[in-house]
């Protein structure tokens, strides 16, 4: 992104009451942040969903001054920069409405095909769900997954941590700016995190933590990952608000169970009684339902392909779904750079053949 273009971004970030589906609606209409800004207020308060109570911050001539300042921090600490139209953005986070129109990243990491998954739970992790945290992530090495979390206390820095060890990537998506750490005790895995693996935040480098900026947090780390695993959750808690999301967002969410009279199993345990959840008691309950056992899924596409001729299409959309082993639609689609309407009639035929089966929430997957 050039840096014109960046600082028109950064400012409409910061401007007041706008949020990211608003801002998202604002670009898709006038065709750039740095458009938005110059265009006239009577004309955008015209836009379906836009009112001049949206926009009153919009012209604040102290939007600019403090991108300019944000921009310059950005450029001084080599800090990378996400928005949500390029191609590097985060894949599956990039089909989230609210997903936000730029983050920051700090570390040394890569998405691209890699299986992602959260790890998320109590602040007050139990022997219990430690050594769960501990054993599944060691476990799930082979697949070199990705490992995500709130760099909490608890179940996330437990995640961090087995992930370290088991020398996976690891991400920590932050609550505030790059400049605090919170909790500060964790302040000595940073350096360790960032050799292999780092930070996400959409928030600028100076602000601080606030109570409301969990919630914001929490819709990354559910909305990156192809699923979340709820390792142990009370009754009530912030966890359990990251699985709602992720299940908003079709995504797949494990929980771990436990004894009923736990305190700290509640949440998981009600979870899966209420089907928000499958149950999750080791690792192969997760490689099966994500489909990571890729070299099976390998072997029987080779012995499929000798019976069932497909045209050219037809065995790139099988191939691609072999591959991730379920996608949504419209990611199907994007990846094949087929239109909408193709991959809608390849999969139905896929699906006559025996190769695909539909999902709920627009998902397919490879048989």
């Amino acid at each position: 992104m050039l840096e014109e273009d960046l600082l028109y971004v950064l400012a409409l970030q910061r401007v007041k009451g706008i949020g990211d589906i608003n801002a998202k609606k604002l670009i898709s209409h006038c065709g750039s942040a740095k458009n938005v800004l110059k265009e006239k207020r009577q004309t955008l308060e015209k836009i379906s969903g836009i009112g001049s109570f949206t926009i009153k911050h919009l012209f604040d001539s102290n939007n600019l001054i403090e991108a300019e300042k944000e921009l310059k921090y950005i450029q001084k600490n080599n800090i990378s920069t996400f928005y949500f139209d390029d191609k590097n953005y985060p894949e599956k986070l990039k089909h989230c409405i609210d997903a936000p129109i730029l983050i920051f990243k700090e570390g040394n990491f890569e998405l691209t095909n890699r299986p992602i998954i959260s790890v998320v739970g109590t602040r007050k992790i139990t022997s219990y769900g430690r050594d769960f945290c501990e054993k599944l992530i060691s476990e799930i090495k082979h697949y070199n997954p990705i490992i995500v979390s709130g760099f909490a206390y608890g179940v996330d820095i437990c995640a961090h941590k087995s992930a370290l060890k088991n020398d996976l990537t690891t991400i920590g998506v932050l609550a505030h700016g790059f400049e605090e750490i919170y909790p500060k005790s964790h302040k000595k895995y940073v350096s360790e995190i960032n050799k292999n693996g780092g930070f996400f935040t959409d928030f600028w480098h100076n602000d601080k933590l606030i109570r409301e900026n969990f919630l914001k947090r929490n819709r990354i780390v559910a909305g990156i990952s192809e699923a979340t695993i709820i390792v142990e959750s009370a009754e009530k808690g912030g966890s359990l608000v990251t699985a709602d999301i992720a299940n908003s967002y079709n995504r797949d969410v494990f929980a771990v169970p436990g004894r009923s009279t736990d305190n700290l199993s509640k949440g998981c345990n009600d979870l899966i009684k209420r089907n928000k959840a499958a149950i999750l008691t080791s690792a192969s309950d997760l490689v099966e339902m994500l489909n990571w056992d890729i070299e099976t899924k390998k072997d029987q596409n080779i012995q499929k392909q000798l019976f069932i001729d497909l045209d050219e299409t037809e065995q790139l959309v099988y191939d691609f779904l072999v591959d991730k082993g379920k996608e949504l639609l419209d990611l199907i689609s994007l990846n094949c750079e087929l239109p909408i309407y193709k991959t809608t009639t390849v999969l139905f035929n896929l699906e006559m053949k025996g190769l695909v089966k539909p999902l709920p929430g627009k998902l397919f997957e490879a048989i």
